[in-house]
């Protein structure tokens, strides 16, 4: 398949592609800034965590929430409310720069509100786009959304000389505007009932015990969830463990650290662009096993490298991974998922998956403090592998059976 098909023939998978970029590339813009501004004004390093903490903490426990509300309105109209509203508190704080405790309160606020779009643009696609072209149409959106990530720290740079942090933040809110307007463009995206599995009703908190309940469940998703938080919690850790590995392992400089750490991003561009291409051809179930453990084992050797340039190799492969891993995921389960319960599925995942990261750092950071890099990625690479191996043997005959009953 070619792999801009899904993006010529659809202007509404268009619209929500360059939305989804622009929405990310701000995202990496008011990260960096806020950095910044924090480390300067409060100046301590607790205080930047305390930002990266509530960014990540905050959307994750409540992501079941999240989900629900994707499924219970109008999905165009959460995505552009979801918008509007982080533009607003954008706005809000480029004004004020308000003191500590409520910057931290209106960034967690934001990060909520850029949590529900999530699970309801991601949930859009399988409205959008025909089966057939799904997995391009995710590939295209997994290039885009890492490409705006990895330019806003780029954009951050050339624009603090010209307008300083307020300015990078106005601009910032200025992109979730832009988002805004792109999604208007969309036609009406109500979640569809169908048999089983009804729109909401009786209030979100029934909405998101509904979809946990769905998640855990059915025995095809429940592999698929604890598989990658597994996978997650095993190698979350390995960004801090390859600085280390780089400095303290290789005796190697700042460049080299930061070649390194760049060689995930490389190797997730690449895989995109392939999938975007190929993917039609593959098997969503074997792709995302193939993710799981490619980026597991490719922790596995990096603890085993000799040099920074053979780590950097294996890095770029794991890049690969990972690029797999999220597009079988988001491809397979909108096969597997009602529509009426879609959002609410991709928002307990991806919030479970956030809870995994946070686990990865403190688990991992403890094991790396008593023991070393090598050993810390090689236990990562294993533990992995280990999640790998029994997805590949449940996933398999789970999915068989559901297809069985479903005939």
């Amino acid at each position: 398949m070619d792999a801009g098909s899904p993006l010529r023939r659809d202007p509404a998978f268009r619209s929500l592609f360059a939305a989804r970029t622009i929405s990310f590339l701000g995202d990496s813009l008011s990260l960096v800034a806020l950095m910044l501004h924090v480390a300067d004004t409060a100046g301590q390093a607790l205080a930047v965590a305390l930002l990266l903490l509530v960014g990540d903490l905050a959307p994750a426990l409540l992501s079941p929430l999240a989900g629900a509300v994707s499924d219970r309105w109008d999905r165009r109209r959460v995505m552009i409310g979801c918008e509007l509203v982080q533009a607003g508190l954008l706005a809000a704080i480029a004004l004020s720069l308000p003191p500590l405790p409520l910057l931290l309160a209106l960034v967690g606020v934001r990060a909520v509100a850029g949590h529900v779009f999530l699970p309801a643009s991601r949930a859009a696609v399988a409205t959008l786009v025909s089966p057939r072209d799904q997995a391009a149409a995710n590939s295209a959106l997994g290039l885009a959304t890492n490409g705006g990530e990895a330019a806003g720290p780029l954009v951050a740079a050339a624009l603090f000389p010209l307008v300083g942090v307020r300015g990078v933040l106005l601009v910032d809110a200025a992109t979730f505007l832009l988002s805004a307007l792109l999604l208007v463009r969309l036609p009406a995206l109500p979640p569809s009932p169908s048999a089983g599995s009804e729109v909401p009703a009786g209030g979100l908190l029934r909405g998101a015990r509904d979809g946990v309940a769905h998640l855990w469940r059915e025995p095809a998703l429940r592999i698929i969830g604890l598989g990658f938080c597994a996978v997650v919690a095993f190698n979350g850790i390995d960004d801090v463990a390859l600085v280390v590995l780089s400095k303290d392992t290789f005796a190697a400089g700042d460049s080299a650290s930061a070649a390194l750490l760049a060689a995930v991003g490389i190797g997730l561009f690449a895989g995109y662009a392939l999938l975007a291409r190929w993917s039609a051809q593959a098997s969503m179930l074997w792709l995302l096993v193939a993710g799981f453990a490619v980026s597991s084992v490719g922790n596995l050797l990096t603890g085993l490298a000799w040099a920074v340039a053979a780590a950097f190799v294996l890095q770029t492969v794991r890049g690969l991974g990972i690029a797999a891993m999220d597009v079988a995921t988001n491809t397979l389960l909108p096969r597997l998922v009602p529509d009426a319960m879609l959002g609410r599925v991709f928002g307990n995942l991806y919030g479970a998956i956030g809870l995994s990261a946070g686990l990865s750092y403190v688990a991992g950071g403890l094991l790396l403090d008593a023991t070393s890099a090598p050993v810390t990625l090689v236990v990562a690479g294993a533990g992995g592998t280990l999640a790998t191996v029994a997805v590949a043997a449940t996933l398999p005959r789970a999915l068989r059976r559901r297809q069985f009953i479903g005939d």
